[in-house]
């Protein structure tokens, strides 16, 4: 493709995006950002997110990312909850923490336990069903966006290094 018909199809695509998809879209950034300054509002807005995500893949029959999408949500309505959760004394409960060693070796069995879960899956309805997937690559991006949406309920640093190994694998994909 030419850099002219690259433009062509990106001002086409914005041409024909629906003002759910800019609701979605601009919720997403906000719910990042909500993120990084440790702000309850991440989680409400979030489920905006995720919840239109939800509809537009299942629309789009896009029933793995829709899949994903549902996991955010209730991932979600969990970590308002840890998040909100308060003391006797009312003070918050969770606090922004590392992961120590034993924290680690549950990250990684819970990334090693979906990427499994995940990549078998696919493995098996790539024959009939989902012909496009790519077992290996599909599997890392899910699951490392899975640990990073726990971690992330469960306010631990590591979960940006999740979350940008997800960005990093879902870039070619």
């Amino acid at each position: 493709m030419t850099p002219h018909e690259i433009w062509q199809q990106f001002v086409n695509d914005i041409d024909h995006t629906t003002w759910y998809e800019y609701a979605a879209v601009f919720a997403g950034i906000a719910s990042v950002w909500f993120s990084r300054i440790e702000n309850i509002w991440v989680y409400p807005v979030g489920l905006i997110n995720t919840i239109i995500y939800i509809y537009i893949s299942i629309k789009g029959h896009l029933l793995g990312e829709a899949s994903v999408n549902f996991y955010y949500t209730v991932m979600s309505i969990y970590g308002w909850i840890l998040w909100t959760k308060k003391d006797q004394q009312q003070h918050l409960v969770l606090h922004v923490s590392s992961s120590n060693k034993k924290d680690w070796l549950q990250q990684l069995a819970f990334f090693a336990a979906f990427y499994v879960a995940i990549f078998f899956s696919l493995t098996y309805l790539k024959k009939s069903f989902a012909t496009g997937a790519i077992p290996w690559a599909d599997a890392f991006a899910s699951a490392t966006a899975y640990t990073g949406m726990w971690l992330m309920a469960k306010k631990k640093v590591e979960s940006w290094y999740w979350w940008i190994a997800t960005n990093i694998a879902s870039i070619p994909l």
